[in-house]
């Protein structure tokens, strides 16, 4: 299949881990933001056949892992009430909260719903005009134009029972926030692929020029990560910091152009917190003034809840980069896919659920 299979070339693969070799002559960190990047590293086994000073960290770019704890509680409050149908991806009805989930909802009678568009729910608030319809618009930059289009149809509908609780990130912020910590290992990173298809990579220029860190926008299959790796390792052996474009079938400098634009619109930037990391200046999105009237925070009046996080999950020391899921005593014997403790367990993107699908065993076991 094109575009699948020549990406998967065994033969191929093997002269980039050649190459690899022949081109590290010292030890280098390199952390990939994306989590289905994250998965298929871990998947085939490419950190582990990397040369052996190469080390990949896995970062925070699991959008459903990354969506703060505070608005997880807000979605199962809003989700309960009578009259609400609440829409949402698969991956966060399984996100624990505080004291549940939004599948505890449903189970207790709850209106929960999954959609796989967010126009889904706009859909469903038209035919249900007795109802209010909430969507949770969660994920980066990549979710952001489709939802920031369901907000245009909504408008132009007419529709005033449809309304959006918006946990937007944005991925520079965040790649910003991890250069500027006093642990932070990480020499170059690889940009995630769909996030730059939408947004181009303008953004990650300041970056690299000014912390002097090689950035590589790369796709999702194994000689893509590869490659991606080896230009990012090329750069640091000669002491380059560039942005460079792996990705080249799938991504413009300047990215969709119509996709910013209805982004701009719909949205503004805003200071959001990171679940497992803080809050990080200017690194979120929420409702401008125009679309105000859609924020189903506002509509519904959620305050500042009292939140707390399991205290045995090591979630936010995962999504950092500074511990694997292997690390955490509860990976695979308190937490697991059905009973997770912390979101990076529970989303597909989520390393803790790579790992685990991998069938990589805790450092304790690894150990003995």
């Amino acid at each position: 299949m094109r575009y699948l299979d020549e990406y998967r070339d065994p033969e191929l693969a093997r002269r980039l881990l050649a190459e690899l070799r022949a081109t590290a002559t010292r030890p280098w960190t390199i952390m990939e933001v994306c989590g289905g990047q994250t998965h298929t590293i871990v998947r085939q086994g490419i950190d582990e056949l990397l040369p052996a000073g190469i080390r990949m960290i896995h970062g925070p770019g699991c959008p459903v892992c990354v969506t703060p704890l505070e608005m997880v509680d807000k979605a199962v409050a809003v989700a309960g009430r009578p009259g609400v149908i609440f829409t949402s991806y698969g991956d966060m009805l399984r996100v624990p909260g505080t004291t549940g989930d939004l599948l505890g909802v449903k189970a207790r009678g709850g209106d929960v719903r999954v959609v796989y568009t967010p126009l889904e729910a706009v859909r469903i608030a038209a035919a249900n005009p007795d109802k209010q319809v909430v969507f949770f618009a969660v994920g980066f930059e990549t979710t952001a134009p489709a939802n920031a289009m369901a907000v245009l149809h909504a408008a132009r509908a007419g529709l005033t029972n449809f309304s959006m609780l918006v946990s937007h990130v944005l991925v520079p912020p965040a790649i910003t926030a991890i250069l500027d910590a006093p642990d932070n290992e990480v020499r170059a990173f690889l940009a995630a692929g769909h996030v730059c298809a939408v947004m181009g990579w303008t953004q990650y220029e300041p970056i690299a020029a000014r912390y002097r860190v090689p950035i590589v926008v790369t796709g999702f299959e194994p000689l893509d990560l590869l490659e991606g790796i080896l230009m990012a390792v090329r750069q640091l052996e000669e002491g380059r910091a560039e942005v460079e474009n792996q990705y080249a079938r799938a991504v413009r400098r300047d990215g969709n152009l119509e996709a910013q634009q209805a982004i701009r619109r719909v949205f503004r930037v805003t200071g959001r917190a990171w679940r497992g990391i803080g809050r990080i200046p200017e690194s979120g999105l929420s409702l401008s003034t125009e679309f105000a009237g859609y924020d189903a925070e506002t509509r519904f009046g959620t305050e500042s809840l009292a939140v707390r996080e399991n205290p045995e999950c090591i979630a936010g020391e995962i999504l950092r980069g500074t511990k694997l899921p292997t690390d955490c005593t509860a990976y695979r014997v308190r937490c697991t896919p059905r009973t997770p403790l912390g979101a990076p367990m529970v989303s597909a993107e989520g390393t803790c659920a790579a790992f685990h699908a991998a069938g990589r065993r805790p450092s304790t076991v690894e150990a003995s």
